[in-house]
């Protein structure tokens, strides 16, 4: 069976890092990935892709990007279920990221958080 997802796209927030019981590192965030396509008005239209990295790799990605980095994930699909307070049962399909690439260079992530020194030399 294959069960594989690659998807490029950027980052709708920073990534909600958070760790378990037992100290494991987890880290949630949203992708925005364009649709290849544009709809009746001529604009392209986004899906927003649930994704969830853990461990080392989870600070890795938390330390480095912020809302709106390019980057690419590679991972699998995965659905998972809960019932909520009200007692519905509730499904969740995410990509479990299990590699992600940093698609810009540094320097443009460091100036995205450097409002108003665009002039500076780095």
């Amino acid at each position: 069976m294959i069960n594989r997802t690659t998807l490029t796209g950027r980052l709708t927030n920073d990534i909600e890092l958070r760790y378990t019981q037992s100290g494991t590192a987890v880290g949630s965030f949203n992708l925005a990935v364009n649709r290849p396509f544009t709809n009746r008005d001529g604009e392209h239209e986004a899906d927003f892709i649930n994704c969830v990295i853990w461990r080392k790799s989870a600070e890795n990605l938390a330390n480095f990007t912020h809302k709106g980095s390019l980057i690419g994930v590679d991972g699998r699909l995965q659905t998972r279920n809960y019932e909520n307070q009200q007692g519905q049962r509730i499904y969740v399909t995410e990509v479990v990221v299990e590699n992600f690439s940093l698609l810009e260079p540094r320097s443009e992530n460091n100036n995205q958080n450097n409002s108003g020194n665009d002039d500076l030399p780095f």
